[in-house]
C-alpha cells in the first residue's frame, strides 16, 4: 500500500534548501586517545557548514556549536541528528531557542542521514585513512583543511560536477598546466598558469 504521507527520499529533496544535518565520527590519536569529531552539512549544496573536535563531547558542547555553525540568522528549517546523547537537553533547548525544528533519526538507521553519513565517509577514504592523528588541535587543523578544500574544489556529482562553493571558471586555454596541493599534499587542484 501507498505510505499515508510523503516518503523520507522526497522530503529530503522537497526542503533539501532549508535542511541541515550533523553527526559525530570517532577517531584514534597516535595515543589511541579517542576523539570525537563533529560535521554539520547543508544539503542544498552539500557544503561542511562547520566542523569541530572535542574529547569529551557533552549536550552543552554540542550546543555551543551550533552557534558556530550557523551565525548572524542562517539557521536552515531543519537540522537531522540521531539519537545520541550530545543531541538532547542543552541541544535541543538550542535548537529551540534558534527556532530550528530537529528531526531525529530512528536507532541504527544511517541511510536516515544519509548525506553527512556520506560526507563522514569522504572524509574518512580521503584523509584520515592517510594520516595519523596526533591530537584534538591537529585533527582540528586537519578536519578545516579538508572541508576547505572539499567546498572549494572537490566535485559532486549531485551538482553536474560543480562544487559546494562554485567557482570560476579559467577560460585561459594556454599555459602550462600545474598541480597546487590540498589538504597537506593529499589531494592537488590544477590550474592553468598564463604562458
Amino acid at each position: 500500500p501507498e505510505p499515508p504521507g510523503q516518503t523520507w527520499t522526497t522530503f529530503l529533496r522537497n526542503h533539501a534548501d532549508s535542511i541541515a544535518s550533523t553527526d559525530f565520527f570517532v577517531v584514534p590519536s597516535l595515543s589511541f586517545k579517542l576523539m570525537f569529531g563533529m560535521v554539520v552539512l547543508d544539503h542544498a549544496r552539500r557544503k561542511i557548514i562547520h566542523t569541530a573536535v572535542t574529547t569529551n563531547p557533552t549536550a552543552e558542547w554540542t550546543a555551543r556549536q551550533l552557534n558556530e555553525a550557523f551565525p548572524w540568522n542562517t539557521t536552515p528549517r531543519f537540522l537531522i541528528h540521531d539519537g545520541h546523547g550530545c543531541f538532547r537537553g542543552m541541544f535541543q533547548t538550542r535548537l529551540r531557542a534558534l527556532n530550528i525544528c530537529g528531526l531525529r533519526t530512528a536507532p541504527r538507521s544511517p541511510w536516515q542521514n544519509a548525506y553527512v553519513e556520506r560526507v563522514i565517509g569522504s572524509i574518512r577514504r580521503e584523509c584520515l585513512d592517510h594520516l595519523i592523528v596526533l591530537n584534538e588541535g591537529h585533527l582540528h587543523r586537519i578536519l578545516r583543511s579538508y572541508a576547505d578544500y572539499y567546498n572549494r574544489h572537490r566535485t559532486h556529482l549531485s551538482l553536474d560536477k560543480d562544487t559546494p562553493m562554485p567557482q570560476p571558471a579559467n577560460m585561459n586555454s594556454t599555459g602550462k598546466i600545474v598541480a597546487i596541493p590540498e589538504v597537506g599534499g593529499l589531494h592537488n587542484r590544477y590550474e592553468r598558469v598564463a604562458a
